[in-house]
């Protein structure tokens, strides 16, 4: 029973993430983000929440400081939005799956290019 309710407390806190982040936060390094998952603890005291970031890596640093410094406020505004005894610290990190999807997709493209060429 445990499981489920740490996995709808995720699913929620990634629903109000999205919107929080961009909805509130006037940040002009953030960019175009997705926030693509969070993994909560247990006892809901953490939540590592994965970002996939569109642009250069330096975008994509100059977002991860933009957001690393508003995570009081984005901390302070879920709190007001779910309602649990503690809010979780929140982790960001970013999410590469995306990016390797991509890589995997042009690289079967070639093939398939190539082969259709003999």
């Amino acid at each position: 029973m445990a499981k489920v309710r740490v996995g709808r407390v995720g699913e929620q806190i990634k629903k109000e993430l999205s919107q929080i982040i961009q909805t509130e936060l006037k940040d002009p390094r953030i960019g175009f983000i997705t926030v693509t998952g969070v993994d909560v603890t247990s006892d809901l005291s953490q939540a590592r929440v994965f970002l996939s970031v569109l642009g250069s890596d330096e975008q994509k640093e100059e977002t991860l400081k933009a957001i690393a410094r508003g995570t009081g406020f984005i901390r302070s505004e879920l709190g007001k939005r779910i309602r649990l005894r503690h809010t979780p610290e929140l982790l960001f990190k970013f999410d590469s799956s995306i990016e390797y999807g991509s890589r995997i997709e042009t690289l079967l493209e070639r093939i398939n290019r190539e082969n259709g060429a003999k």
